[in-house]
């Protein structure tokens, strides 16, 4: 296929081009750079600078690579952010989402892939959440995400552009293989914002509550590895392509861990303690939050393989070592 990656010089992004490339797929990378980076790009990917919110720009390069199908992974992603800013959500998110899907019907695309969110469940009414979970999202970024599923849904039924919906539980670590050490600018997830502390790139880090009704008081995710979300990325492309039928799958490792057992375990793999202390709780945080991930083993054939802590981890610790001024 060939294969249209908007956001691909970014962190899901440039895993996201390597493991297409190595399946054999053409990838045209089109980004603005506001967070990705030139180093991530991928060799035998093309490169076009430039912005979802250019329309002229966006029909003109999709109608010159002529892509079967369109990975959007340019939208912002703080939950936190999200409840603060709302204005930049809507704008990059909800509109810049809406023009993309737009230029792409126009210009033929037959798929569309939405790195998409478990932010769109909420609080959890049960758990392992699946995907017939109810959608009530706690923040604004995962109202955004289910707004564009939605929009998606309909542009199918009017105008057949098939989609794919892959809601991400937590994305972490980094390249196995090492390749990809581009480290993500101002980044508010927890195990960067971990690392950046371990290492000295921030002086502390705050835990956001610790009176959570969990066994430690801190909230709990389900953390996925980048190179599995990146995996999962082919093979839905590769099933919608052959099923010609949408498809809204959870990626996650169906089972949770806690804000302080991930610091525990940085504190072990760097091999000092360093400084954080406990906040306030952050608006639009649920407390636990874990996938059932049944519905992509059964239509992708896939499962998280390398998404323990320790790989996890492990490979953030070098990509940010990678990156010190005495490496």
């Amino acid at each position: 296929m060939r294969v249209f990656v908007v956001g691909g010089a970014g962190y899901i992004g440039s895993h996201v081009c390597k493991r297409l490339l190595a399946a054999g797929h053409r990838v045209m990378v089109y980004d603005n750079l506001s967070s990705g980076l030139q180093e991530n790009l991928r060799p035998g990917a093309g490169f076009v600078l430039g912005d979802i919110h250019d329309g002229l720009r966006l029909r003109a390069e999709l109608d010159a690579f002529k892509p079967d199908a369109t990975i959007h992974l340019a939208a912002s992603k703080a939950a936190g952010e999200s409840m603060t800013d709302p204005v930049k959500y809507s704008y990059n998110n909800l509109i810049g989402s809406i023009e993309l899907i737009d230029a792409c019907v126009e210009c033929g695309v037959k798929i569309f892939l939405l790195s998409s969110s478990a932010a769109v469940y909420g609080n959890p009414v049960y758990l392992p959440i699946d995907e017939k979970h109810p959608t009530e999202p706690e923040n604004y970024y995962g109202f955004t995400k289910l707004e564009i599923e939605r929009v998606l849904a309909w542009n199918s039924r009017l105008r057949g552009m098939r989609y794919g919906a892959l809601r991400y539980f937590n994305a972490a670590g980094y390249d196995c293989e090492g390749e990809l050490r581009g480290l993500e600018r101002n980044p508010a997830n927890l195990l960067p914002v971990v690392m950046e502390t371990a290492v000295g790139i921030r002086p502390s880090m705050t835990v956001f509550g610790n009176d959570y009704p969990t066994p430690d008081g801190t909230c709990i995710r389900d953390y996925i590895h980048v190179d599995d979300l990146a995996r999962a990325h082919v093979l839905a492309l590769e099933w919608i392509e052959a099923e010609k039928k949408d498809l809204t799958v959870n990626l996650g490792t169906g089972r949770g861990v806690s804000v302080l057992e991930m610091i525990s375990e940085a504190e072990r793999i760097v091999g000092h303690p360093f400084d954080w202390s406990f906040g306030p709780r952050r608006e639009g945080d649920s407390t636990e939050l874990y996938a059932s991930s049944a519905k992509a083993k059964e239509l992708l054939g896939w499962e998280a393989q390398c998404s323990d802590v320790n790989t996890l981890l492990s490979t953030t610790y070098a990509a940010y070592r990678a990156n010190l001024p005495d490496a």
